[in-house]
Protein backbone atom coordinates (compact mmCIF):
# COMPACT_ATOMS: atom_id res chain seq x y z
CA UNK A 1 0.00 0.00 0.00
CA UNK A 2 1.20 3.47 -0.86
CA UNK A 3 2.40 5.59 2.08
CA UNK A 4 2.14 9.26 0.99
CA UNK A 5 4.91 11.70 1.78
CA UNK A 6 3.67 14.93 3.36
CA UNK A 7 5.67 17.56 1.51
CA UNK A 8 6.54 20.82 3.24
CA UNK A 9 8.00 23.96 1.69
CA UNK A 10 11.38 25.16 2.82
CA UNK A 11 10.66 28.62 4.29
CA UNK A 12 13.38 31.16 5.07
CA UNK A 13 12.88 34.61 6.62
CA UNK A 14 13.94 37.01 3.86
CA UNK A 15 15.43 39.53 6.29
CA UNK A 16 17.35 37.28 8.70
CA UNK A 17 17.83 34.25 6.41
CA UNK A 18 16.72 32.16 9.38
CA UNK A 19 14.98 28.87 8.48
CA UNK A 20 11.36 29.13 9.62
CA UNK A 21 10.33 25.75 8.32
CA UNK A 22 12.60 22.94 7.19
CA UNK A 23 11.35 21.63 3.86
CA UNK A 24 10.91 17.99 2.99
CA UNK A 25 14.18 16.66 1.58
CA UNK A 26 14.27 15.97 -2.16
CA UNK A 27 15.81 12.55 -1.77
CA UNK A 28 15.88 9.27 -3.64
CA UNK A 29 13.77 7.74 -0.86
CA UNK A 30 11.00 10.32 -1.25
CA UNK A 31 11.07 10.26 -5.05
CA UNK A 32 11.13 6.45 -5.14
CA UNK A 33 8.13 6.45 -2.81
CA UNK A 34 6.26 8.53 -5.42
CA UNK A 35 7.38 6.19 -8.19
CA UNK A 36 6.07 3.21 -6.21
CA UNK A 37 2.73 4.96 -5.72
CA UNK A 38 2.47 5.75 -9.44
CA UNK A 39 3.33 2.16 -10.35
CA UNK A 40 0.80 0.78 -7.84
CA UNK A 41 -1.85 3.08 -9.34
CA UNK A 42 -1.00 1.95 -12.87
CA UNK A 43 -1.12 -1.77 -11.97
CA UNK A 44 -4.45 -1.29 -10.17
CA UNK A 45 -5.87 0.46 -13.24
CA UNK A 46 -4.74 -2.35 -15.52
CA UNK A 47 -6.26 -4.99 -13.23
CA UNK A 48 -9.54 -3.08 -13.13
CA UNK A 49 -9.54 -2.89 -16.94
CA UNK A 50 -9.05 -6.67 -17.15
CA UNK A 51 -11.82 -7.26 -14.62
CA UNK A 52 -14.15 -4.92 -16.52
CA UNK A 53 -13.47 -6.80 -19.78
CA UNK A 54 -14.16 -10.14 -18.08
CA UNK A 55 -17.40 -8.78 -16.64
CA UNK A 56 -18.41 -7.52 -20.07
CA UNK A 57 -17.76 -10.97 -21.56
CA UNK A 58 -19.85 -12.64 -18.85
CA UNK A 59 -22.76 -10.24 -19.22
CA UNK A 60 -22.68 -10.01 -23.02
CA UNK A 61 -25.13 -12.76 -23.97
CA UNK A 62 -26.36 -13.36 -27.49
CA UNK A 63 -29.79 -14.98 -27.52
CA UNK A 64 -31.80 -16.45 -30.38
CA UNK A 65 -34.62 -18.92 -30.92
CA UNK A 66 -34.06 -21.75 -33.40
CA UNK A 67 -36.48 -24.34 -34.74
CA UNK A 68 -35.00 -27.71 -35.68
CA UNK A 69 -36.92 -30.01 -37.99
CA UNK A 70 -36.61 -33.70 -38.77
CA UNK A 71 -38.24 -35.20 -41.85
CA UNK A 72 -36.91 -38.73 -41.47
CA UNK A 73 -38.47 -41.70 -39.64
CA UNK A 74 -36.81 -42.93 -36.45
CA UNK A 75 -34.01 -44.02 -35.97
CA UNK A 76 -32.87 -41.61 -38.67
CA UNK A 77 -32.66 -37.88 -38.06
CA UNK A 78 -31.75 -34.91 -40.25
CA UNK A 79 -32.27 -32.14 -37.71
CA UNK A 80 -28.69 -30.80 -37.76
CA UNK A 81 -28.87 -27.05 -38.39
CA UNK A 82 -26.21 -24.37 -38.70
CA UNK A 83 -26.61 -21.40 -36.36
CA UNK A 84 -24.86 -18.16 -37.29
CA UNK A 85 -23.71 -15.84 -34.53
CA UNK A 86 -24.57 -12.15 -34.82
CA UNK A 87 -21.21 -11.28 -33.26
CA UNK A 88 -18.18 -13.25 -34.42
CA UNK A 89 -16.06 -14.51 -31.53
CA UNK A 90 -12.32 -14.14 -31.00
CA UNK A 91 -12.10 -17.71 -29.74
CA UNK A 92 -14.34 -20.77 -30.02
CA UNK A 93 -14.16 -21.09 -26.23
CA UNK A 94 -17.75 -19.93 -25.70
CA UNK A 95 -20.64 -21.64 -23.97
CA UNK A 96 -24.09 -22.31 -25.34
CA UNK A 97 -27.02 -22.70 -22.96
CA UNK A 98 -30.02 -24.44 -24.53
CA UNK A 99 -33.59 -24.01 -23.28
CA UNK A 100 -36.27 -26.28 -24.75
CA UNK A 101 -39.29 -24.14 -25.71
CA UNK A 102 -41.52 -26.61 -27.53
CA UNK A 103 -41.40 -29.92 -29.36
CA UNK A 104 -43.48 -32.34 -31.38
CA UNK A 105 -42.41 -35.86 -30.42
CA UNK A 106 -39.46 -37.20 -28.45
CA UNK A 107 -36.49 -34.82 -28.39
CA UNK A 108 -33.73 -37.06 -27.08
CA UNK A 109 -30.45 -35.18 -26.50
CA UNK A 110 -29.50 -31.78 -27.86
CA UNK A 111 -26.05 -31.85 -29.44
CA UNK A 112 -23.80 -28.90 -30.24
CA UNK A 113 -20.99 -29.50 -32.73
CA UNK A 114 -18.60 -27.81 -35.16
CA UNK A 115 -18.09 -24.67 -33.07
CA UNK A 116 -16.44 -21.92 -35.13
CA UNK A 117 -15.86 -18.22 -34.50
CA UNK A 118 -19.00 -17.22 -36.38
CA UNK A 119 -21.36 -20.12 -35.62
CA UNK A 120 -21.95 -23.75 -34.75
CA UNK A 121 -24.27 -26.67 -35.51
CA UNK A 122 -27.09 -27.97 -33.35
CA UNK A 123 -29.20 -31.13 -33.60
CA UNK A 124 -31.42 -33.37 -31.52
CA UNK A 125 -31.19 -37.16 -31.38
CA UNK A 126 -34.84 -38.16 -30.87
CA UNK A 127 -37.74 -38.89 -33.20
CA UNK A 128 -39.46 -35.49 -32.94
CA UNK A 129 -40.47 -33.74 -36.13
CA UNK A 130 -39.97 -30.24 -34.71
CA UNK A 131 -38.05 -28.84 -31.75
CA UNK A 132 -37.86 -25.16 -30.82
CA UNK A 133 -35.01 -24.04 -28.55
CA UNK A 134 -33.71 -20.78 -27.15
CA UNK A 135 -29.93 -20.48 -27.38
CA UNK A 136 -27.85 -18.21 -25.15
CA UNK A 137 -24.23 -17.81 -26.24
CA UNK A 138 -21.74 -16.46 -23.70
CA UNK A 139 -18.01 -15.80 -23.92
CA UNK A 140 -15.46 -16.12 -26.67
CA UNK A 141 -15.11 -12.34 -27.05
Amino acid sequence: MYNPTIWQDHVVDPDTQQVIQQGTPMSAGNFNNMEKGILDDYVTGELLAIAAKQLQVLTNVESQDVTLTNTLAYPFNNSKTTVSLATARITADYTIDVELLSHTGEVGDIEISDKLLNGFKIAFTGSATSVKVRLRVKGGL
